[in-house]
């Protein structure tokens, strides 16, 4: 059994990070002197602290609630935490489900909760800010401990590339939606569970996934990986149990609240079912040049496109990845399935937050884990975020028409293109790709980490020859080629996937 390859720093194996490096004194050394109680996990959660801090100040200008002058929109600081506060009525003591029903499953709405019943156990003791204040600070501190689970679930499941998670740790995108909404929490649950799928543990991932899902919906498309990739190396135990865990997991995060409070529980889903088609979707983009054109006046905000073209065009592009993952030539990595089935997902849907690219962030350091087009996406993305900020304060607030924002839009929506062109590339020339290059198979792989590709292929190979009238006479060259050739068959099975 060959020894796993040592870490390699990005500074020595990414282009874009070399160049960076000068600025502190170029690449790490192969000689260097090691960084002590600095391991790779301590300075990747310190680096994400800082962004994080970053992200809190970006959003301080309306930090008050007092949002006046649209101040929202010219500062670029809105945030969904802040409104809700009164929306949900959580300041007013309201229990999410019970005495509201919440647009969110059940353990955002949970999280929401909590947040509001510290606010209201510590605002008697501190008068110099309002309530509203106190409950982004506290939301803040909360989501900031899952960004920091992020980072950590991110590096753990890089395994021995731990400073790939520092596309995260160091993600522009993260300063401007680390608190936009709640969605570090599914986050943090979608990257601790693949840090267990790489750990070999399917139980833990099945209920973190289960768990992340009832925060958002988008980290039950991990199991389409999980279910391709046992087809292939015929691993299926370890994916019915992670199929059933997360399956129990979720019924018994949501039943008790269906049962007790059935129609807040049921809401999340009605709310997304009723939606309309927002303005940063190709549903909305493409109605939008049917009725009005690339410029012009007015836009129709109440589109909602037929819910089962949708659900046929969400189910179709999963199933597109599905289907380039089963006819790779070479076994796909795990992250670069995850990775394309998210964004599949995200841009066939109906809803696409600006907050939601945020998912991706982790997941394309796992898939792809290079700093030049991540980072020119990122920035396209933030473009997208002030561009429909400024859409969003309308022409007559000297604002811009939507066909801008609208060219921004495929400008972000071309680097997301791209970039799942390039994983697909280095799907079917591992030789590309920068995880197999430098000698690993599938660090977040887990149970098919190493595994043999597609048995089933080579038993039917075997099968053909068998079957082929020729075989019948026995082998050409007598006993002793026969035993040359079992021999190669055993070489053959024997090779790890090729990575």
């Amino acid at each position: 059994m060959t020894a796993a390859p040592p870490p390699c720093p990005p500074s020595r194996s990414d282009h874009t990070a070399r160049r960076a490096s000068q600025g502190i004194g170029g690449p790490w050394g192969r000689y260097a002197a090691t960084l002590g109680w600095w391991t790779p996990l301590r300075v990747l959660l310190a680096l994400v602290a800082v962004t994080l801090v970053l992200a809190y100040l970006q959003k301080s200008p309306c930090a008050d609630g007092a949002w006046t002058g649209s101040k929202q929109y010219t500062h670029a600081c809105y945030s969904d935490v802040l409104p809700l506060w009164s929306a949900e009525h959580l300041d007013t003591g309201a229990v999410p489900y019970r005495d509201q029903a919440v647009e969110y499953p059940v353990l955002t709405g949970g999280f929401m909760w909590l947040t509001a019943g510290i606010t209201h156990g510590v605002s008697g003791a501190i008068k110099s800010i309002s309530p509203v204040q106190l409950f982004g600070i506290v939301t803040a501190f909360l989501l900031a401990a899952c960004g920091l689970l992020v980072a950590a679930g991110t590096a753990g499941a890089s395994r021995r590339r731990p400073y790939d998670a520092a596309i995260f740790a160091l993600s522009p995108l993260l300063v401007f939606h680390a608190f936009s909404n709640w969605d570090l929490l599914a986050m943090a649950f979608t990257s601790c569970a693949l840090w267990a799928w790489a750990r070999s543990r399917p139980v833990a991932a099945g209920v973190l996934i289960a768990l992340g899902t009832s925060a958002k919906l988008y980290p039950v498309l991990l199991l389409v990986p999980i279910v391709l990739l046992a087809l292939r190396t015929a691993r299926v135990r370890e994916a019915a149990w992670a199929v059933v865990s997360a399956t129990f997991a979720w019924l018994a995060v949501n039943l008790p609240i269906a049962i007790a409070y059935p129609h807040g529980w049921s809401e999340f889903y009605r709310f997304s079912a009723d939606r309309v088609a927002e303005a940063s979707t190709f549903w909305y983009m493409g109605h939008y040049l049917r009725t009005v054109g690339w410029f012009g006046p007015g836009y129709d905000s109440g589109w909602k496109p037929p819910g089962y073209a949708v659900a046929l065009l969400c189910v179709g592009a999963v199933g597109v990845v599905f289907a380039l993952g089963a006819l790779a030539p070479a076994r796909p990595r795990m992250g670069q399935l995850v990775f394309l089935v998210v964004l599949a997902f995200l841009l066939s849907t109906k809803v696409w937050s600006p907050q939601y690219s945020l998912w991706l962030v982790p997941l394309v350091a796992l898939a792809r884990p290079r700093w030049r087009i991540t980072l020119l996406w990122q920035f396209s993305e933030i473009m997208v975020w002030i561009m429909t900020l400024l859409w969003l304060l309308g022409g007559d607030s000297h604002g811009i028409d939507y066909g801008w924002l609208m060219i921004t839009l495929l400008v972000r929506d071309g680097f997301l293109v791209a970039i799942a062109v390039l994983v697909v590339r280095e799907m079917w020339h591992p030789e590309r790709d920068a995880v197999r290059a430098a000698g690993f198979d599938d660090p977040c792989g887990g149970p098919f980490d190493g595994a043999p590709d597609r048995p089933w292929r080579q038993w039917q190979s075997e099968l053909d020859r068998w079957a082929a009238p020729g075989d019948f006479a026995g082998p050409p060259g007598g006993a002793a080629d026969d035993g040359a050739d079992d021999a190669a068959r055993r070489e053959i099975w024997a090779q790890p996937a090729v990575g």
